[in-house]
């Protein structure tokens, strides 16, 4: 089975080289197909992506950065290969969402922050239950299991609480976290999304499509966070958060 990795990066340029170490560090023995969307950044990031790593192969071969924050190729187990998709506009998250997975071609898809937030390192289980198991067709990541979880802004953990129970309530589920950008599923469930929301909206669209299917075996299970700051680079505010409160209603009820 090919693994889809889709990776929509704005400006982090000092991010995205030390997070494709991790990419593809996990799950070694699976085939990586890695489509990243820059959306317009103005940092370098598209610059250092087209230079360094854009139709970069490998088979028994791995990544990694030297001193310089150049990239090469070393031996390793990993069979990758990266492609770098460019907006001429930025299109907000959802849209460079909508443009990675509309490029994908592996039987699973799982999606990437640019940023070192989340660690590729959780796959495995997720992959596990999909691929190994066979007992899941979508599978969230969850921060709120346990796992190693940086705390930060007390408001970021109750709005997404809330709109978690809000979300629950509204489409019959169960789901901790559904603001999380681990997601992963299958080709079949990528088949059927019509995705239209181009900012952080998309978390709740693919969520609601998900789970008005009523066709999907969704899971969740604990993955680490290591949550930046407003200074080190985080982008979704409070205004994002108010957003998804419309947009429970919006695709509960096709408003």
């Amino acid at each position: 089975m090919i693994l889809s990795v889709v990776i929509p990066a704005y400006n982090e340029r000092h991010t995205i080289g030390p997070c494709l170490v991790k990419v593809l560090a996990a799950l070694p023995h699976v085939e990586k197909e890695i489509v990243i969307v820059d959306d317009c950044s103005r940092d370098g990031t598209r610059e250092w992506l087209l230079a360094q790593v854009d139709g970069l192969t490998g088979r028994d071969a791995s990544f990694e950065l030297d001193e310089a924050g150049d990239a090469r190729v070393v031996r390793g187990n990993a069979r990758f290969a990266i492609r770098v998709i460019g907006h001429e506009r930025n299109r907000g998250k959802g849209g460079a969402l909508q443009t990675g997975l509309g490029a994908t071609t592996g039987d699973i898809v799982v999606i990437q922050d640019a940023d070192l937030e989340y660690d590729p390192a959780d796959w495995a289980g997720m992959y596990d239950l999909i691929a190994v198991r066979r007992v899941a067709d979508v599978v969230y990541g969850s921060r709120f299991y346990g796992n190693p979880h940086r705390a930060l802004y007390f408001h970021h953990f109750m709005a997404n609480r809330l709109i978690s129970f809000l979300f629950n309530a509204l489409y019959n589920q169960t789901l901790t976290d559904i603001e999380v950008c681990y997601k992963m599923f299958t080709r079949e469930v990528l088949h059927t999304l019509r995705l239209s929301a181009n900012d952080f909206g998309i978390e709740v669209q693919l969520s609601a499509q998900f789970a008005l299917a009523r066709r999907w075996r969704i899971y969740e299970m604990g993955i680490s966070y290591f949550g930046r700051t407003y200074n080190e680079g985080k982008k979704i505010n409070w205004k994002d958060g108010v957003k998804a409160l419309w947009y429970l209603l919006k695709y509960r009820f096709d408003l």
